[in-house]
């Protein structure tokens, strides 16, 4: 639960401001308000409240005074007094708000505040998130040759992949198409659920397999489909043993 500490000499404007507060941030720990600047640094080092609200003309200390002590408390200064923003901002004032504080306004400030407020994600998991391969990131679309011509093949499209000298050739339905791409460079960027390995020479889309078939001398070949056969090595058969 964040705390928040108003400190304003004001004694009938820190106690308007604090139910006030309340009403619209119910969630929030109250200290008692204080009103002045050396009664509000005591607070603050005892307390270590989260938020401050600091009238700025305070006897003792004044709200800029205290809030160069806050290393910790984010501040919001509220002030009859506008020729101080400069200086607040330069204090890293969360807002600055001017008296008399509208309902609308004091709203707006604490908006702010608690979207400020939200936790944020540890940096371990941020790097497990960005190490981890999202389901975006596979590889959805190719730029294939075509004649004299380049256009963008959807991969949902590819019934298989066959390496091919320095390319690889990419095989639809009805087309074969070459890319600049090794299979080793090509797999990592393929959908595990959607495309395997067969062969050194093959990746063949999962969804256009319709059996398995062995030879007499246990040779094996994936069988698509369209009738089409590519070879299935020992080395990579396992992942079909189901089928």
């Amino acid at each position: 639960m964040l705390s928040v500490l108003i400190a304003d000499d004001e004694v009938l404007q820190a106690e308007s401001l604090a139910q006030r507060l309340h009403a619209l941030w119910p969630a929030l720990r109250l200290l008692p308000p204080v009103h002045n600047g050396i009664d509000a640094l005591a607070v603050l080092a005892r307390e270590q409240p989260d938020l401050l609200f600091l009238d700025i003309r305070m006897p003792g200390l004044n709200g800029l005074q205290v809030a160069a002590a806050a290393s910790r408390a984010r501040v919001v200064f509220v002030t009859a007094h506008d020729e101080y923003a400069l200086a607040a901002f330069d204090a890293s004032a969360v807002d600055y708000l001017l008296k008399p504080v509208s309902d609308d306004r004091l709203a707006r400030c604490v908006a702010r505040l608690q979207r400020d407020s939200q936790p944020q994600p540890a940096m371990a998991d941020l790097l497990r998130q960005l190490a981890a391969p999202a389901a975006a990131s596979w590889l959805c679309w190719l730029h294939v040759g075509l004649g004299d011509c380049t256009r963008l093949l959807a991969v949902d499209e590819v019934c298989y992949f066959q390496s091919s000298d320095k390319y690889t050739e990419v095989v639809t339905a009805h087309q074969r198409h070459l890319i600049r791409l090794s299979l080793k460079q090509l797999l990592p960027q393929l959908d595990p659920q959607r495309f395997a390995q067969i062969h050194r020479s093959y990746i063949v889309s999962l969804r256009h397999v319709e059996r398995i078939d062995s030879d007499m001398l246990g040779r094996q070949k994936v069988l698509l489909a369209d009738g089409r056969s590519l070879p299935l090595s020992r080395s990579h058969a396992a992942r079909f043993k189901p089928m």
